[in-house]
């Protein structure tokens, strides 16, 4: 196995059937010969990456960091697999704010990286491999290394959500927040299923109150999505509104930057005396209130904007009344009219 330590040199981009890789020092690489560095196919990847997955960029740097100095065609599925090895044996770290030089401060978790988590990143290196491929970058009969990757095994069944009390106790607690719009930003959350990064990007040319909506123009999957809005919501937009072009949650002192909540919103959940319980599981909440009164699993990956059914099967063992009406009602009579 040939672990080539050239490092790569500048941005890469297509041009003009051949592959620039930014700099006058180095030779212009030819599409098709896979002598493309992954550190190069990530830039030039995420240079015309048009998806709303804000994470995709950190998961990059990672593999760029990890084997970024390899080319396509050395690249195989034993350097997937021994990267992904040694991440689920390592612990993720999150963002705790800065010091007093302005320097940012991460701390790592209790807890390894989720089975979730490193699909996720193999996931990323495989849309890697399969872009080189449709822009004709890699070689003919080339084979994508994460075909021959296992999916890790993710036990979704379980997911959190809030009880009637605890939703009580949450929002009154946002309402009582230092910021005003806490609240209105859970009860989007906890009445649409939206993510935390489209609500950021929502502005108030968005919103169409008359027809209790509002527009999410680019999804994490890239999609277009409507968001129902219910009266409380709309109740609550009323006293914020402003110039249409301004972000609805955005910064006080960037307006054109979103509000960093983070901080308000674990002082809430501290206040309602709620533990593990993180922002994006009112996306959770909302779907388990869908699946337990009788929406289908087709009915709540629509509200999500799920692409794949199967992701929308974690809500499935709380639908059961549904199942049991739709069971009772086609096949009740079997066995009566024998």
């Amino acid at each position: 196995m040939n672990r080539s330590t050239t490092p790569a040199s500048g941005p890469a981009t297509v041009i003009s059937g051949t592959l620039q890789t930014g700099t006058s020092s180095r030779p212009a690489l030819y599409e098709r010969s896979g002598l493309i560095t992954i550190f190069q196919a990530i830039d030039a990847y995420m240079a015309a990456y048009e998806g709303r997955d804000e994470s995709r960029a950190q998961r990059m740097a990672w593999w760029q960091a990890k084997i970024g100095h390899l080319t396509l065609i050395e690249v195989d599925e034993d350097h997937i697999f021994y990267a992904i090895e040694e991440l689920s044996s390592k612990k993720p770290r999150y963002y705790a704010g800065k010091d007093a030089d302005g320097n940012s401060i991460y701390k790592a978790k209790n807890k390894p990286y989720t089975a979730a988590t490193l699909n996720r990143y193999v996931a990323t290196m495989a849309a890697l491999f399969t872009w080189c491929i449709k822009k004709r970058i890699a070689p003919k009969g080339w084979s994508n290394p994460c075909k021959g990757i296992e999916k890790s095994p993710e036990h979704n069944e379980v997911v959190r959500f809030l009880d009637k009390d605890e939703r009580i106790t949450l929002l009154n607690a946002c309402k009582q927040s230092k910021w005003p719009k806490l609240y209105l930003l859970t009860l989007l959350a906890l009445t649409t299923g939206a993510r935390s990064g489209e609500l950021k990007r929502l502005k108030w040319g968005d919103i169409d109150c008359e027809r209790a909506e509002a527009a999410i123009h680019r999804t994490k999957n890239g999609d277009r999505k409507t968001l129902p809005l219910v009266p409380a919501v709309l109740q609550e937009l009323e006293k914020f509104k402003t110039t249409e072009s301004k972000l609805v949650f955005a910064s006080t002192l960037r307006p054109d930057a979103a509000y960093h909540f983070d901080w308000v919103w674990r002082e809430a959940l501290k206040q309602a005396r709620i533990k593990n319980f993180r922002f994006h599981d009112l996306r959770h909440t909302c779907a388990s209130y869908l699946a337990q009164n009788g929406a289908t699993l087709l009915e709540i990956g629509d509200v999500l904007g799920h692409r794949n059914l199967s992701v929308t099967k974690r809500y499935s063992h709380l639908a059961t009344e549904h199942k049991s009406a739709l069971v009772n009602r086609v096949l009740g009579d079997i066995g009566n009219d024998s």
